[in-house]
């Protein structure tokens, strides 16, 4: 029996003899008595065992280090102690796997860095219980709400040779020896390569993405992505997840929409499967996590363009570290400052063309983009998207005008000959997500095993 199977159970189970195996996750023996914390994974709460000295196995049961694997049986009861209100009082006992005295991760406060150092035992520690079972809860209630509003989930692949990000942003892909790298008139020569190309692992699959929409309408893909920025930031990562939806017959309004719904979704699902993990987080990791999550589900999200966004910065009576300027990007600073002006989440739309990509709708005023980024408060940018130009002329001038290879990207570029119409898409990295959905900071610490910048271990 599994600790999951018990929960809604507990009044039909008193009494009755029970089998558990799992971990020692605490252990307070006494001289004529003991208390075990364990635990089997199955569920975030822990169970106590109780055993005494007519127990017959007693001097083994003491003697138990924390992070050993046992199989009990023992009887199911209500508990007359604190903190808990069942324990299992144990009749027989098999010690599974043994563990030394010098087991890491012993029961008292470590900080997240000496964890990543013992990534491969850090799951077992009651903040990565919660953490990495929202992930998993969160991972469902994404496939749950696209599945329930009928998006195809789309494979797109890993190995790529368009440029969606820029090469610059994408780990190259290669079978040569790099020590005798062929070479032609003093260039590579990729004719010898694999694909007989450059080639990459993805950035993101929105160009594929968007070849499916234009046969399903609704698609979304839901995967790992790659990015060489050496940025040591508590929210970049060389690895990561994205979820990027591509749909047809969208325009930029729409999208909003469909960002606003799917994310409150997202959180609801999470608030409701997730209860335990979240109160573990709020009284932990940061206080005010339920309420602020709640907040959101019950929020109006305010919509303003980026020109509105920047009168508005360059009107308030703050002394801010970056100055907000027309035309440019915004910082984080100003994004906490809207988000906090508006008492809300906010989506700016509207951007200004030349810091955005090629892939993007022009508006009529020539200057700005059908693109928008959804500023939440506490975490800033959780989305980015834009309506895709459907035009095939003007995506080639915008092509040719920002110095994109059209090569790789011809076949992109068909979709437009071949009954092109409006869509959208946009873009979440789910680890973003997780941080505000856990309240911890350190994009290090929502990924199981992180690839960042000079850290690439287990």
């Amino acid at each position: 029996m599994y600790l999951r199977d018990l929960k809604g159970k507990e009044k039909d189970l008193l009494g009755k003899e029970i089998t558990l195996h799992g971990w020692v996750k605490n252990h307070r023996p006494q001289k004529d008595f003991g208390f075990i914390t364990f635990s089997d994974g199955t569920q975030f709460n822990s169970l106590q065992l109780v055993y005494d000295k007519e127990n017959v196995h007693f001097k083994e049961l003491s003697s138990l280090r924390v992070g050993s694997s046992i199989l009990v049986s023992g009887t199911f009861q209500e508990s007359s102690g604190a903190g808990q209100d069942y324990e299992v009082v144990i009749k027989d006992f098999t010690l599974l796997g043994d563990c030394p005295e010098d087991y890491p991760l012993q029961p008292k406060k470590h900080t997240p860095e000496f964890l990543r150092s013992i990534g491969y035992l850090r799951p077992r520690a009651n903040l990565f219980q919660a953490v990495f079972r929202i992930r998993s809860v969160a991972a469902m209630a994404i496939h749950t709400y696209f599945q329930n509003q009928g998006y195809i989930y789309t494979h797109t692949p890993l190995i790529t040779t368009a440029d969606c990000e820029g090469e610059d942003q994408m780990f190259k892909v290669t079978t040569f020896d790099m020590s005798n790298v062929p070479m032609s008139e003093g260039v590579v020569d990729y004719s010898k390569d694999l694909f007989h190309k450059p080639a990459f692992i993805t950035g993101s699959g929105q160009l594929q993405g968007e070849a499916f929409a234009m046969a399903f309408s609704r698609i979304y893909t839901f995967g790992p992505t790659f990015r060489t920025e050496n940025s040591n930031t508590k929210t970049h990562a060389n690895e990561f997840w994205m979820i990027e939806p591509e749909i047809a017959f969208c325009d930029l309004e729409n999208l909003m929409n469909i960002e606003e719904e799917m994310l409150k979704f997202v959180v609801s699902y999470v608030l409701e499967l997730a209860s335990d993990e979240i109160l573990f987080l709020d009284k932990f990791q940061e206080q005010g996590l339920k309420k602020k999550l709640e907040d959101l589900v019950s929020s109006q999200f305010t919509r303003v363009t980026h020109e509105e966004v920047i009168t508005i910065l360059k009107n308030a009576n703050v002394e801010f570290e970056f100055t907000p300027e027309y035309g440019e990007d915004i910082a984080k600073e100003h994004e906490r400052f809207i988000t906090e002006y508006f008492h809300g989440p906010v989506f700016i739309t509207d951007w200004p063309k030349d810091i955005k990509a090629w892939y993007m709708k022009v508006n009529p005023d020539g200057k700005t983009v059908a693109a928008v980024d959804l500023e939440i408060p506490g975490a800033g940018e959780l989305m980015g998207g834009s309506q895709r130009e459907e035009d095939y002329d003007k995506l080639i001038a915008r092509i040719d005008e920002m110095n994109v290879d059209k090569e790789s990207i011809d076949w992109y570029c068909n979709l437009r000959k071949f009954g092109t119409c409006v869509h959208s898409g946009f873009g979440m990295g789910f680890e973003r997500l997780l941080i505000y959905l856990t309240g911890v900071e350190n994009i290090r610490d929502v990924i199981p095993f992180p690839r960042t910048p000079g850290s690439c271990e287990f």
